[in-house]
């Protein structure tokens, strides 16, 4: 791996700017059959390097049986604890809810926070029995800012993107008071580049710098990455710069790149 550790809590960036980071983490898991691999201790230095205040991940396994079957509890093998909490650098905060439930066990959203954490809340938007998918909400406390944080993971059909928008704004109508900071970060799904113009009428506006090559944000595949299907939207923010670590490490660990954006308050 050619991941290298930052110091305990350090930060790279200016006090007054946000760092926040979005990963489809596929589970800590990848290939098929005899060829599949645990990737999950691998995930764990890549998360640190990412060098994140708020860190949303997807796909992360509260429990999985017969992976930890497969998987023997060695150095190497399938940790004794829930992903998200093994994935945290030391001193974060960690929030998770399932989304799914399967026949080995359970996996969902999560964030991992350097900033204090407040209630943790869940709200399912699933659109067919198929599907689970859900939002995590939780406030973090930020230079004595309030910032909401939705961790979603969207629908792998078009029309129930557009519908988990839409349940995505009452959500946000009914849980975040009008004027407080908001992030939402995730895997969207969005391989046609949709949902942005739903996402502005819900008040939000996509992480972006004006004069960034449209190949900038591309995450998916991570071996040859042409779709942006990882993306974070803001309210009372502004980005700063964005990128998407490449390279044959990060290409290994999950089918999705992570996006990381700067973020610093309008």
């Amino acid at each position: 791996m050619a991941l290298i550790r930052p110091a305990y809590l350090s930060t790279l960036h200016p006090s007054h700017v946000l760092r926040v980071a979005t990963y489809n983490i596929h589970k800590g898991v990848r290939g098929v059959g005899p060829r599949k691999r645990l990737e999950i201790h691998n995930l764990g230095l890549g998360v640190e390097a990412l060098d994140a205040d708020l860190v949303f991940l997807q796909e992360v396994r509260l429990l999985n049986r017969a992976e930890a079957r497969k998987f023997p509890d060695t150095l190497v093998g399938w940790p004794r604890m829930p992903q998200a909490d093994y994935l945290a650098p030391e001193g974060y905060e960690v929030a998770y809810r399932t989304n799914a439930t399967t026949r080995h066990g359970e996996h969902g959203n999560a964030l991992l926070s350097r900033w204090p954490l407040g209630d943790i809340g869940h709200h399912d938007v699933s659109d067919h029995r198929f599907e689970q998918r859900g939002l995590l909400h939780v406030p973090v406390q930020w230079q004595g800012e309030r910032i909401h944080a939705i961790v979603a993971h969207f629908g792998l059909m078009h029309a129930s993107r557009v519908r988990q928008v839409q349940r995505l704004a009452a959500f946000i109508e009914a849980e975040v008071p009008k004027g407080e900071l908001l992030i939402v970060a995730g895997d969207f799904n969005d391989w046609g580049d949709k949902l942005d113009a739903l996402m502005h009428g819900s008040g939000l506006a996509r992480a972006w710098v004006d004069g960034d090559p449209q190949t900038r944000g591309h995450t998916f595949p991570s071996r040859l990455p042409v779709f942006s299907m990882d993306r974070i939207y803001t309210r009372g923010l502004h980005c700063v710069s964005t990128s998407v670590p490449r390279g044959a490490a990060w290409a290994r660990m999950s089918d999705h790149l992570p996006l990381v954006a700067e973020l610093a308050l309008d």
